[in-house]
């Protein structure tokens, strides 16, 4: 079949058991290719690639609501819905999406970027359509590690209330992005040990209902049913929210995965049906991946697995310099423990979670919960450095608020993927921490130029006693001449090329100081370039003394300028009364798609070349 004339889902009603299973294969190897060239979420989508058939086949998008928790799962949905040809244009600029997009398809009817959002919303859809005496189904399809997530608890607590009309499918892989851990996974494991219950109950459910005396038969057997059901099988902590449950089924056989879809289909109440998936099926080192290497990844060698991009000499990631300085300060200091949200391969705190196991702790898709349990540990004496995405990290902003720093706890707050990370699209773009987090009292807030000041400021983070939190981007970072890092002055910034005769100084942060620094550099530039290392506090003696010297200010930032850095420097010069002139080189008030970062860059106004241009400007205004 050719993926590529594929228009709709429609067709797939036509196929036979033995056509489906091979356009199985043929969209399993279409994705190891395209992938493997435009990089993008591999393991997931190989894993549910006939559940998405078998769902297309049964129900009718987009009548039926068919949709993918977090939903970076969702290629062959792409596929089946019309959108193979776009695949070249995975996750770039203009190009199709990594996730579900509603502007994209009217089979995309939800998007997501975060986990266990898809029960709440399903809820939401079920109110809406029997408030609506429409008919249609509602088919969230969330993942082991998402469920685990007190939004998803919270989200099955009032289904099981409300008692609406939802298809749950559980796609079980026992692996999230990081393994499962915890008290669900050991009931989620138990609860994958039959397929008895799941034949018994099919079989008697199709047969009994094919007429009217079989169906009062069916009725009647309800509590000889749940008496069996309690024997071969336990819908475990479903049916502690008063939802049916069947399975486990097969997830990559499609004929239970029709049989069972189409019993349940017309099911009254919410049920949950359990599938169990393997991620990464059908390409070997996908499969045998157990520490979520395969999850995301960049262009491949199909043949080998191995990255076509590979880091530079004399380089690391940003998250790996700061992995590497947590473990080196941890050998000195036995009160530092490591705490993540299923992110122990993302944050690199691999050596960190061997080297200490009895104090390296994964939480699970649960940031709420593991901002608190830092709070926990740190006001008992340990010192917890608490490592998550800065998109994430928005999921736990009342607890950093709450229970981190309205107790002036020291928890060090390490926020990967801060700034702009390109592909993944306005739901991973690290844009919104410093205006989120520069408000709170009692936080010191900061943000690295290189390798060697990330290391010295997590080490200035564990020599003092407040909460402190480190923001640094996704990517790689030079660790050529690498020093031993050095206790920094919380609150201080450097300045570069300063002298009387410059007329403009630029302030910024991160990767931007270095970028600014070189350019001026190489082309003899007259400007006064400032590291503002610290968001919170900021230095008000340099600030005090750029603007006595009659310097016109620009504060560069790639971040969203609403209470951003300039905002700060605004407010302090606002209150001194100073007049020099300031502009503002930042994000406006907009959510950032996807594309690299060079091309985002340019597309919003933020690049170096737009900073220079302004300050240019500002240099003829002074002078004139």
């Amino acid at each position: 079949m050719n993926l590529y004339e594929i228009t709709g889902p429609e067709f797939l009603k036509d196929l036979s058991i033995h056509e489906l299973e091979e356009l199985s294969g043929e969209i399993r190897r279409f994705l190891i290719d395209s992938i493997s060239k435009t990089g993008g979420h591999l393991a997931s989508n190989l894993g549910v690639v006939e559940l998405t058939i078998a769902l297309h086949y049964v129900f009718n998008s987009p009548k039926d609501k068919i949709f993918f928790d977090v939903g970076h799962q969702c290629y062959t949905h792409k596929i089946l819905t019309g959108r193979a040809s776009q695949f070249p244009t995975l996750r770039q600029y203009e190009g199709l999406s990594g996730f579900e997009k509603r502007r994209e398809s009217i089979h995309d009817i939800w998007e997501a970027g975060h986990s266990s959002t898809s029960l709440s919303a399903a809820l939401g859809m079920a109110v809406a359509r029997d408030l609506d005496q429409q008919n249609y189904c509602i088919v969230p399809v969330i993942g082991d590690g998402a469920l685990s997530s007190g939004m998803a608890l919270e989200a099955l607590n009032q289904i099981g209330s409300e008692k609406k009309n939802i298809i749950i499918v559980f796609n079980d892989n026992n692996m999230s992005i990081s393994r499962n851990v915890g008290g669900m996974t050991d009931s989620f494991s138990k609860l994958r040990s039959s397929k008895t219950y799941t034949v018994i109950k099919s079989n008697v459910k199709k047969n009994l209902r094919s007429n009217d005396f079989g169906k009062s038969i069916y009725s009647g057997l309800k509590i000889f049913k749940d008496a069996i059901k309690d024997v071969v099988i336990h819908g475990g902590i479903f049916e502690e929210f008063g939802l049916d449950y069947i399975g486990p089924v097969d997830g990559h056989n499609l004929t239970d995965l029709i049989q069972i879809l189409e019993a349940e289909k017309n099911h009254e109440g919410p049920i949950v049906i359990h599938v169990i998936t393997k991620k990464g099926k059908g390409y070997p080192l996908c499969e045998n991946d157990m520490n979520g290497y395969w999850h995301g990844v960049g262009p491949f060698n199909v043949k080998t697995g191995k990255p076509l991009a590979s880091i530079p000499e004399k380089s690391s990631t940003w998250a790996g310099v700061m992995a590497d300085t947590l473990l080196k300060l941890a050998e000195h200091d036995p009160d530092i423990t490591a705490v993540c949200p299923a992110m122990v391969t993302g944050s690199s705190l691999e050596k960190f979670f061997a080297r200490f196991p009895k104090r390296s702790f994964d939480c699970g898709i649960a940031e709420e919960h593991a901002a608190t349990f830092c709070a926990g540990m740190a006001i008992a004496g340990k010192r917890p450095y608490f490592s998550v995405y800065s998109s994430f990290l928005q999921r736990a902003y009342d607890q950093i608020n709450h229970d981190i720093c309205r107790m002036d706890l020291p928890v060090v707050i390490g926020i990967d993927h801060a700034g702009l990370v390109g592909d993944d699209g306005e739901t991973h773009q690290g844009i919104f921490d410093v205006g989120l987090l520069e408000p709170i009292p009692h936080l010191i807030f900061s943000q690295p130029s290189d390798a060697f000041e990330a290391a010295s400021l997590l080490k200035t983070a564990f020599s003092q006693e407040h909460p402190f939190a480190i923001r640094y981007p996704k990517g790689i970072v030079s660790i050529a001449g690498m020093k031993e890092p050095e206790i920094i002055p919380v609150g201080t910034w450097t300045v570069f090329n300063d002298a009387e005769s410059n007329h403009v100084a630029i302030l910024t942060y991160g990767e931007n100081f270095g970028r600014i620094c070189t350019k001026v550099t190489v082309n003899t530039l007259p400007y006064t370039v400032v590291n503002c290392r610290f968001f919170k506090p900021i230095d008000k003696d340099m600030i005090d003394r750029l603007c006595k010297a009659g310097k016109a200010l620009i504060v560069y930032e790639s971040d969203l300028m609403n209470g951003g850095l300039g905002s700060m420097i605004l407010t302090y010069m606002n209150e001194k009364n100073y007049k020099n002139t300031v502009k503002i080189i930042g994000i406006g008030d907009v959510y950032v798609e996807q594309g690299s970062s060079r091309q985002l860059r340019r597309m919003l106004g933020i690049d170096t070349d737009m900073v220079l241009k302004t300050a240019g400007e500002l240099e003829k205004e002074t002078v004139c």
